[in-house]
């Protein structure tokens, strides 16, 4: 009976459609910055509707509340708080368009737009098109279908990308070199600047041949790039006109080859089946039983973590690594799209569980960009490094993965990467000589971040030293050992907090624990957030930080406070106040599991409710803060099983309280680990006791380890609070 139980859960598996689950709406509002068009998982292209580019409500270039559609570009990032990509703007029309900057744009019907995950639909009121996109990992696959026979086109705009101000948006390309090699194929390369300098070489083709094409006239000395209308003739009422767009990062023959490789034909409707097909393949791997709403909640979370990190290498492994040479990817892909302070938390710990084939690879191209630029990547785009945020948390998505058991990359290189990595200064973002003298980054010689830079550092000391420890380097394990334990020297005990402390020994002042700053904010002391956010930032050592403060109890008082003190954010990326806790940034998002490090984990058990019931709904303002490239939405689907890295290097799980009555994950050595909350309700929200294969639990964690030999997690839940040693 168990085998025929288990042969029919494979079957229901097998033919459950989970992208119904999806909605690429969610977090489409003002600040959730993702898009919702087509794309594969972990592809370059991510082909997406344009309703607005300036601003940084626009990183993803599209925003549900709009009425008016700009166009369709190529490629986008996933709910990040910069802004780049947003690549060849295409929109087609009829009818006369004035040849303005802003012709081509058409209002929409929002109820005929479609979003699904490979497939996005759309009908342009004032175009008088439906516009259909689909994609394969390095093509975008675009169907008109035209509702008028006056005058059918479409506006190629190579100039169009997002940028923070319209004197950024008009000046962006330095290169645009395009030519026509017949009547139905334009190629072309681009090179502009946004986050990073981008180079990118694609290739269009039409099914149908241009009638004509005419460039549109520069509206501004500062335009530098092209604006191509093409016209076609004979296209009837109700036909329609397919588009193909390719790119890569290394030539026309590039982009030919991966165009070749991948969509050969003109079948949509097999490109975009095969997308779903891809989607559901990866869905599958987690059944998730629960309430419709967490269901869409989930699975579209786990959408969200796997649209990045990006292989940008082409089918023939070839791409442009960050010395702008043309190189072969040594395992024959190349990853970028790393948002590593964001990631390192969450995200790569869940690709660890779920995606295990992938990490390898992923560690095999921070490696490889490492041993170009002289140091991991702190956060890498299109293959290059853009220096964003603090710390560089590459290192820990290393030393996570050789921790966990993961051989399939140079153990040696990577090592000495991360070496490199943590000792020699480089551009913009370390300042190990300092460092080194002082203990931390007095305020007065670095100006700015100087708390968050030195607390991030000391975690990557932390993962340097348990890497070098496996690898029995004794000597780099004492010396980055030591090093990790830097944070008590910013530890202010009069005032239990992270402090500012200048170059003579002394404290900062004035010091106000709610002064919130920002990256880019000169001065500051803190990355996105304040004292009462930073102080908690020692992942590595909580109960040296618990010490630090006298004991559990006074940690718990100033926990308390945490949750309780009202913040008034004056910035965009901290959101998702609870207190002083901020859900929509990272820096918070291990603090509420901390209670149970401290002894009281009715109250983690207590604010994972919390976060869950007012921080994830399955609507377009969904999530309180950017998406950041799968962080918060991995952050959902492991709390949602009962635990969350803390330390993700510790390869240790941290236990809070399922959110979902039953979740299994098949996981890819062909075992299955499911989660059951028996007895969860919205009253039954506590843990009275959890036990693996029968067997009850006394850690207040699960190691990797036990979730990767399969089995099964039962909590028994309970409207009372246990275990509250206080």
């Amino acid at each position: 009976m168990a085998l025929l139980g288990f042969a029919s859960q494979q079957a229901v598996a097998s033919t459950t459609d989970y992208t119904k689950y999806v909605d690429p709406f969610i977090g489409n509002a003002d600040n959730g910055h993702t898009f919702p068009g087509a794309c594969r998982p972990f592809g370059m292209i991510q082909t997406s509707p344009v309703t607005g580019a300036v601003g940084w409500r626009y990183c993803a270039e599209y925003v549900y509340s709009d009425s008016i559609i700009w166009g369709f570009t190529q490629d986008h990032l996933n709910g990040t708080g910069c802004m780049d990509l947003g690549d060849i703007l295409v929109m087609p029309s009829t009818g006369k368009r004035t040849r303005s900057w802003d012709g081509y744009r058409s209002r929409f019907n929002k109820a005929q737009e479609i979003a699904t995950p490979g497939y996005y639909s759309v009908y342009l009121s004032d175009a008088k098109v439906k516009a259909e996109l689909t994609a394969s990992p390095h093509v975008a696959f675009h169907r008109y279908t035209y509702d008028s026979t006056d005058s059918t086109s479409v506006l190629i705009d190579l100039q169009h990308g997002p940028a923070w101000n319209d004197k950024q948006y008009h000046s962006q390309v330095n290169v645009c070199d395009t030519r026509w090699e017949d009547a139905y194929t334009l190629v072309g390369h681009v090179q502009n600047t946004v986050w990073v300098k981008q180079d990118y070489f694609f290739v269009l083709k039409f099914n149908r041949p241009v009638a004509s094409h005419i460039k549109l006239a520069k509206a501004a000395d500062t335009e530098k790039g092209h604006r191509i209308v093409a016209t076609f003739d004979g296209i009837g009422q109700g036909e329609q006109l397919l588009m193909k767009v390719a790119m890569s990062t290394t030539s026309v023959d590039g982009a030919k080859k991966n165009l070749a490789a991948e969509v050969p034909h003109w079948d949509f409707a097999a490109v975009k089946r095969a997308a779903h097909d891809e989607w559901n393949t990866y869905l599958k791997r987690i059944d998730v039983d629960g309430t419709e709403e967490q269901k869409k909640n989930y699975y579209t979370s786990f959408y969200h973590a796997l649209i990045q990190p990006n292989q940008i290498a082409d089918v023939d492994g070839m791409y442009r690594n960050a010395a702008d040479k043309i190189v072969k990817a040594e395992t024959g892909q190349f990853y970028s799209t790393f948002s590593c302070w964001d990631t390192y938390r969450a995200a790569h710990p869940f690709y660890t569980i779920v995606m295990p084939e992938r990490v390898d690879g992923m560690v095999s191209s921070l490696v490889e960009q490492a041993e170009v630029q002289g140091f991991l990547p702190i956060w890498a785009l299109w293959g290059k490094e853009n220096y964003c945020m603090v710390g560089n948390h590459a290192v820990s998505i290393v030393a996570e993965a050789y921790h966990k058991g993961f051989r399939g990359f140079d153990a040696e290189r990577a090592f000495q990467a991360i070496k490199n990595t943590q000792t020699i200064s480089h551009k913009l973002k370390s300042h190990w000589e300092t460092y080194n003298k002082y203990g931390y980054l007095p305020t007065d010689v670095v100006k700015s971040e100087s708390v968050s830079s030195s607390l991030e550092s000391m975690y990557d000391d932390y993962c340097a030293a348990d890497m070098a420890r496996l690898m029995g380097k004794k000597h780099d394990q004492q010396y980055f050992a030591r090093r990790s334990q830097f944070y008590k020297n910013l530890f202010d005990k009069s005032t239990g907090f992270m402090r500012p402390r200048l170059s003579d020994g002394t404290w900062k002042t004035p010091f106000d624990p709610n002064s919130l700053a920002h990256a880019e904010s000169i001065g500051g002391d803190y990355t996105e957030g304040n004292a009462w956010q930073y102080t908690w930032q020692v992942q590595h050592d909580i109960p040296g930080l618990i010490k630090l403060f006298g004991g559990e109890k006074p940690f718990l008082k100033k926990l308390d406070q945490f949750f309780s003190l009202q913040l008034k954010s004056n910035l965009a990326d901290v959101t998702g106040l609870i207190g002083q806790y901020a859900h929509g940034n990272e820096p918070s998002h291990h603090v509420a599991y901390l209670y149970t490090l401290a002894g009281r984990p009715w109250r983690t058990q207590e604010l994972i409710r919390q976060i869950f019931d007012t921080q994830y709904r399955p609507t377009v303002d969904g999530l309180c803060g950017n998406d950041d490239c799968g962080q918060m939405s991995a952050w959902y689907m492991l709390s949602a099983m009962g635990f969350y890295p803390v330390n993700p290097v510790s390869a240790q799980y941290v236990f809070g309280a399922p959110q979902i009555k039953k979740i299994t994950v098949h996981l890819q050595n062909g075992k299955t680990f499911t989660v059951i909350a028996n007895g969860l309700s919205e009253a039954n929200k506590y843990v009275e006791s959890i036990t693996l294969n029968g067997k009850k639990l006394s850690k207040n964690y699960i190691d990797h380890a036990a979730i990767m030999n399969g089995g099964t997690l039962v909590y028994k839940m309970t409207s009372k609070k246990m275990h509250d040693k206080h």
